[in-house]
């Protein structure tokens, strides 16, 4: 922990390599505000910072990697235990903020989890576990293999648990409800209830009274606290009234005993908690799910061709492994012999079987038909395809929504407020309450801090955001943060990449006109293709097979245009129309005439020419995938403005826009253009989606407002974007807008049923009815309906999974 008020941390740089680019690392970071000094230390690459408050780290490295550079921090989540509602969340994740190194940190009650960023030289999980216990919680921080089955272990213990507990308090505080509402009069009744709610009170609810009791030598205070409270009072209350009758009867009054009300508000409260774990559990069957893909052992092949079953966490990259019909596939590899129907419906959401031959990719998760085939593993453990996406959920299921920001504010004053109000209640009736103020004042306040449940306040957000991810993943829509879950219902504008977005992505030379044919331009044509990495140079590539590449000198990419060489002292082109027009470069009628008939055909054109006049044109098809155009209708029906960006030329993108229905388009762009476009839409008040699937998109997906990458396209495109469609179909756009929408509909609905029930409970409880009806709310009721509403919250989250 820090020990002093302005912490001294020590950044670990990346790629600062000479003493001008410590100077602008330095200059960066002394425009952050709340930096009290700062150097960068170039030899020992780490910039030291004395700040004001530990919240001025995120910026200094977010301003770091603004500049270019980068600065070497660990993100890792590590399971939260002995939580008991949304206040213990809070302070557990205050403790852990103020750490030096910690970057961020965030506890989800829901997932019970704590997200955390932290500078491994500075602070590591140990350290993160120490402070969490000071506080009476703990951290869970064993080896990620045996993190998983650790915790279904501890929660199915702790479940068990809590189930004997419920089941002992109910049994017990029966005898006890039955003397207390039937029987009060028999003799030894005080007695014999209070035998019966001892054990109810002072050992089954003996977690309430330590949690509380932790939470106020930390100065703060939870649910625990509400309850430690309120059974303690009436419990305190009842034993003084049954061993000193006479002090009340004294002052003409009856020596009440409330122990049913302090046994039966336990017990409610347990079984509440039981539901609730219950219902919890149920909110991440999409983790489960996902999880239980990936086979626990698998059949490797020797190099002598025998068999031998392993364990998963022994395959390494490299081995060869055989798949039988029925199994799962443990790893991402590619086939090297045999052929079988693949089912890949729990990664892309499509239920269609994909055939698989040699040299097919296959994924970790997917489930084999009916024939079998040997692969090649190339990536095993936290690298392949599933594990990326079970972290992504996870990291989704663990974000907050901007709405919960305002929640975790409210519940950090929720219990203060409430514990003010049971106070304010007493005192009320101690003035007003006439002859039995002290007795109803005290059952008053004892109800109020029973009824006040900040549980279903801070479930309300993070249970329907679970379910929502989760169900997203589970139709192929990777959802990265909570945010753009509840942003994409907004979404008035989305921008379209073409190639690979709204067609397949497989582009394929369907014609080539030649001015003059010879070998050597083929050969050069090809040796220039090989060297670009721009999708169209690979169908070119395809298409000279059988030509031999020759040696070419200064290959330059010309971004957005295409690329030149040189062979022989003389300079060649291969691009776009534009390239040429640039350069000078004849183009003879014949040629321009083919190039005119095949755009207009939606065929794209790429120009080969050298320095005077252009030698050939190819005509490149990219087909229109099936689902694009009632993707495309579906958007337009929900009236979002639809626009196709494409570096292609204006005839190819005019002829792709009419056949899928698109108005507005824009030919020949730029990479660069695609983001000043979006910024354009923004300016204008739009909430706008990209769309796009490569490498030069990521600059456009970085600007929208909600950002869409295709699950066959590049990494790059898919680590910058807010969501991922596995199966790139575009048709799950609509399907993530309408999950979007779902959720947050679900979320409001939450959030008013838990206000609207303290807002109606707690004055109810406090006694507002009585003057006029002379109704007051027993505790035993307060207690069974406090129980209910976080129980109500998680169902009502839950009702997400069979909404269509």
């Amino acid at each position: 922990m820090a020990t002093n008020s302005k912490p001294t941390l020590y950044l670990p740089l990346e790629n600062v390599e000479s003493e001008h680019c410590a100077l602008i690392v330095d200059k960066g970071i002394a425009q952050i505000k709340g930096v009290e000094s700062h150097k960068v230390e170039l030899n020992n690459n780490r910039a030291v910072i004395t700040v004001s408050n530990n919240d001025v780290v995120s910026q200094a490295i977010k301003a770091i990697k603004d500049l270019g550079y980068g600065v070497t921090t660990v993100k890792k989540t590590f399971p939260v235990l002995n939580m008991s509602c949304v206040s213990c969340a809070v302070s557990a994740e205050s403790i852990v903020k103020p750490i030096d190194g910690v970057v961020n940190a965030n506890v989800n009650f829901a997932t019970a989890t704590l997200s955390v960023e932290y500078l491994p030289n500075m602070t590591n999980p140990l350290a993160l576990q120490k402070a969490v216990q000071s506080i009476g919680y703990d951290l869970l921080i064993e080896s990620e293999s045996t993190q998983q089955e650790t915790l279904e272990a501890i929660h199915e213990e702790k479940f068990y648990l809590l189930k004997q507990k419920t089941l002992w308090a109910t049994i017990l505080s029966l005898p006890v409800v039955v003397i207390g509402m039937f029987a009060m009069n028999m003799p030894y009744a005080n007695e014999i209830m209070w035998l019966f709610a001892t054990p109810v009170v002072l050992w089954f609810g003996k977690d309430f009274f330590i949690n509380a009791w932790k939470q106020t030598k930390h100065r703060s205070a939870n649910m625990d606290t509400l309850v430690a409270l309120s059974t303690g009072i009436a419990y305190i209350f009842s034993v003084f009234n049954m061993f000193f009758p006479d002090f009340w009867h004294k002052r003409g009054l009856h020596a009440h005993v409330y122990f049913e009300a302090a046994s039966v508000v336990i017990a409610f409260i347990l079984l509440g908690k039981l539901l609730e774990e219950k219902a919890k559990g149920n909110t991440s069957s999409a983790i489960k799910k996902l999880m239980g893909l990936q086979p626990k052992t698998v059949v490797l092949i020797l190099p002598d061709g025998q068999q031998k079953e392993i364990a998963i966490e022994e395959v390494n990259t490299g081995d060869t492994i055989l798949v039988k019909p029925g199994e799962k596939i443990a790893v991402d590899g590619i086939v090297l012999s045999g052929n079988s129907y693949v089912d890949e419906s729990m990664l892309s959401g499509e239920p269609i079987p994909v055939l698989k031959t040699i040299n097919e990719k296959v994924f970790a998760g997917t489930i084999n038909q009916k024939g079998s085939f040997q692969f090649k593993a190339l990536k095993v453990g936290k690298e392949t395809m599933l594990a990326q996406i079970i972290k992504m959920v996870q990291d989704a299921q663990g974000s907050k929504a901007p709405v919960q920001k305002l929640v975790d504010k409210i519940a950090g004053v929720f219990v203060p407020v409430v514990i003010g109000i049971a106070i304010l209640t007493f005192i009320i009736w101690l003035i007003f309450g006439g002859d039995n103020g002290i007795v109803h004042g005290l059952l008053a306040a004892v109800t109020v801090l029973v009824i006040a449940c900040p549980c279903a306040l801070g479930l309300a957000t993070p249970t329907a955001i679970m379910v929502g991810v989760g169900k997203a993943a589970e139709q192929g829509i990777l959802i990265k943060d909570a945010e753009s879950l509840e942003l994409a219902k907004k979404i008035n504008a989305i921008v379209l990449d073409k190639t690979g977005t709204i067609t397949e992505g497989k582009p394929k030379v369907t014609n080539i006109k030649w001015l003059k044919e010879d070998t050597t331009s083929k050969q050069i044509l090809l040796s220039i293709e090989k060297q670009s990495e721009h999708p169209l140079a690979e169908a070119v590539v395809n298409y000279f097979t059988e030509e031999q590449s020759i040696s070419i000198l200064s290959f330059e990419s010309i971004t957005g245009k295409g690329a030149k060489a040189t062979y022989a002292n003389e300079t060649y082109f291969v691009g776009n129309k534009k390239l040429m027009t640039d350069n000078n470069i004849a183009m003879a009628d014949e040629l321009q005439q083919q190039a005119n008939t095949w755009s207009n055909e939606s065929q794209t054109v790429i120009w080969f020419a050298n320095s005077r006049e252009v030698v050939a044109v190819i005509a490149i098809s990219d087909k229109i995938k099936e689902t694009s155009v009632i993707a495309i209708q579906r958007l337009k029906e929900m009236d979002i403005e639809i626009y196709m960006l494409t570096g292609d030329n204006e005839a190819t993108a005019k002829a792709i826009a009419a056949q899928t229905g698109i108005q507005h388009y824009k030919a020949e762009v730029l990479p660069q253009y695609k983001a000043d476009f979006i910024k354009e839409l923004q300016s204008k008040g739009k909430i706008v989606a990209m769309v796009g699937d490569g490498i030069n998109d990521s600059t456009a997906l970085a600007t929208a407002d909600v950002s869409i990458a295709m699950g066959k396209g590049s990494d790059i495109a898919m680590d910058v974007a807010k969501m991922t469609l596995i199966s790139s179909d575009l048709i799950k756009i609509p399907q993530a807008i309408k999950l979007s929408k779902q959720t947050v509909a679900t979320i409001k609905q939450n959030l008013f049923w838990a206000f609207i029930y303290n807002c109606i409970g707690i004055p109810i409880a406090a006694g507002i009815l009585y003057p006029i009806n002379g109704f007051l709310l027993n505790p035993m009721l307060a207690g069974a309906a406090m129980a209910m509403s976080s129980v109500s919250v998680v169902s009502n989250s839950l009702r997400l999974k069979w909404k269509k």
